[in-house]
């Protein structure tokens, strides 16, 4: 297992290091100069030069990367063009509402696609399971950006029950919450349910009832532990989207988050924040996916790693 974990950490970095290099070539293919921009379009030629050198972009694209992979491993991704703030304080000043967001998505979901799943799988074919499935499967094919809109209309302009933009109060929570967790919950329905169907087949749970255990036992201990690898892969597919994931209700709710901020920022062409969100993103679902990977040996005794 050690050696399995340092493995994955080594081909991290260089994953990591792949997706940097990505990135910056990605913002530097980008339509546009971020330098007039910045300038203004009237800004006289001597002007737009300096600030050109200033930021560097007179010098070759390898040194411009190697300068700015000194500073990210600092975590220093350079000034906001239009704010004058460090990128760093713009991401750590967004990124708790961000995490909220999605963790109270993540709660909904864990809260109730699961138990629905299970119990789905434990009474199949019956009206509950007809009844989940169906809604599973019209929740997963939901665009949740119209769903956002829907509830906006229902709930806040007509009703007038719930706010429909910012973050600040419980009540904010709802609307963004519902439309970012609704898909979620029906994926990790259908998921569980799967998976607890496959599980039920198997031989060992025929077993664990032939020598007498009681029902319940046989549900907790045998069926649930064994159907949960490929929840918590989905589980962990998700998490590793805390970051931009929520782009799109953040932008439908005005939720003061990274999503939103990487919107903005693209918007604007402010090249240091997208550039700085954009990485920061992709080394949140390495690191998840090393976590979800490392957790398989602990969920399930017959993987090994060698």
């Amino acid at each position: 297992m050690t050696q399995f974990v340092i493995r994955r950490l080594i081909l991290s970095v260089f994953i990591i290091l792949g997706v940097s290099v990505i990135v910056f070539m990605l913002m530097h293919m980008a339509p546009g100069d971020p330098v007039r921009v910045v300038a203004g379009l009237d800004a006289p030629p001597e002007v737009v030069e300096a600030i050109r050198q200033e930021w560097g972009f007179d010098q070759p694209l390898y040194t411009q990367y190697l300068r700015w992979l000194r500073r990210a491993a600092r975590l220093d991704f350079g000034r906001s063009a239009i704010t004058g703030e460090t990128v760093a304080y713009s991401i750590m000043s967004r990124l708790p509402n961000t995490i909220k967001l999605n963790l109270s998505a993540y709660a909904f979901a864990l809260l109730v696609g699961i138990p629905l799943g299970i119990v789905s799988a434990l009474k199949h074919y019956s009206t509950v399971d007809y009844v989940a499935t169906v809604g599973a499967l019209v929740g997963i094919s939901m665009p949740s950006f119209w769903l956002g809109l829907i509830l906006i209309i229902i709930f806040s302009v007509n009703l007038g029950w719930l706010p429909s933009f910012g973050a600040g109060t419980l009540a904010h929570y709802v609307l963004p919450t519902l439309a970012l967790g609704t898909a979620q919950v029906a994926l990790l329905m259908r998921v569980s349910r799967s998976s607890m169907l496959e599980v039920m087949q198997k031989d060992y749970i025929r077993t664990a009832r032939s020598k007498g255990l009681g029902e319940r036992l046989v549900i907790y201990k045998h069926m649930l532990k064994n159907a949960a690898i490929p929840v918590v892969t989905v589980i962990g597919f998700r998490l590793a989207y805390v970051v931009g994931g929520s782009v799109i209700i953040e932008t439908v709710f005005s939720w003061p988050g990274i999503g939103r901020l990487a919107v903005n920022s693209l918007h604007s062409r402010d090249y240091f924040v997208t550039q700085g969100v954009v990485f920061l993103s992709s080394l949140c679902i390495v690191l998840v996916n090393l976590l979800v990977d490392v957790s398989y040996a602990f969920l399930d005794p017959r993987v090994r790693y060698s």
